[in-house]
């Protein structure tokens, strides 16, 4: 692909050359290559290993810290519809956290060097190669990361038995958002409202990338007023 001053080789490690598009990296990262293919990020076979997730790795690693967290929870005296409770607002606080993500950001405008670099590993490759299945979800010691600031928000406002509850519905969320975002690029859905909700997010990839951004939900579009005009949302790629 050319911009206006600099051409970007998709043959070699994306990563260090995006970022001297400038200006017009947010017109070159949003022209998608729609194909299976996984491009190459780094020269260094460590960092290219580091940037490469199966979707089953989210299940596999934090079902286990869910069901820990929750646990605690019970330990403390808890009962179980009390959990549940918890769980379930965790997820819903999830849901927030996923959208305020995506729209602010996930969809920063940048143009320095090192600001469009940053955002191509965070967000911009999966635009620019949507089908790449191996980039899709959140490598898990990026989510270990993110972990951090969610488990002291919870902290702050919760109690000291209700956070590790809180905290395992809100990372449940995770898994299922990241879960729900590989299947709506790569599965097959065979029910009304799965494939409606593929046709949702496809719409925030090739149509309106400015509306659209809830994954696993159109709740927050809909309240924060980024749902897609009906005519775009009605239509499948």
């Amino acid at each position: 692909m050319v911009a206006q001053e600099f051409t970007v080789d998709l043959d070699k490690a994306l990563v260090f050359q995006v970022g001297h598009l400038g200006p017009d990296y947010q017109e070159w990262v949003h022209q998608p290559i729609v194909t299976k293919e996984t491009p190459r990020f780094f020269e260094s076979d460590f960092w290219e290993f580091l940037t490469r997730t199966v979707w089953w790795a989210v299940p596999v690693i934090w079902l286990p810290v869910v069901c820990w967290s929750i646990s605690i929870s019970i330990q403390m005296g808890h009962t179980i519809p009390e959990v549940a409770l918890m769980v379930v607002f965790g997820i819903f606080l999830w849901t927030l956290i996923e959208y305020t993500l995506h729209r602010f950001l996930f969809h920063i405008k940048t143009k320095s060097y090192w600001g469009n670099t940053m955002h191509y590993l965070l967000h911009g490759c999966h635009h620019k190669h949507p089908m790449d299945g191996l980039r899709l979800v959140f490598p898990p010691a990026a989510t270990a990361i993110l972990c951090v600031p969610f488990w002291n928000m919870v902290k702050l406002c919760s109690t000291p038995s209700t956070t590790p509850a809180l905290f395992g519905g809100g990372l449940l969320g995770y898994v299922m958002y990241d879960c729900t975002h590989y299947y709506l690029h790569h599965g097959q859905p065979s029910i009304e409202v799965s494939r409606n909700l593929k046709k949702y997010h496809l719409n925030h990839h090739f149509r309106i990338q400015t509306k659209g951004f809830g994954i696993t939900s159109s709740l927050w579009d809909k309240v924060f007023g980024t749902l897609p005009p009906a005519k775009v949302a009605g239509k499948s790629r």
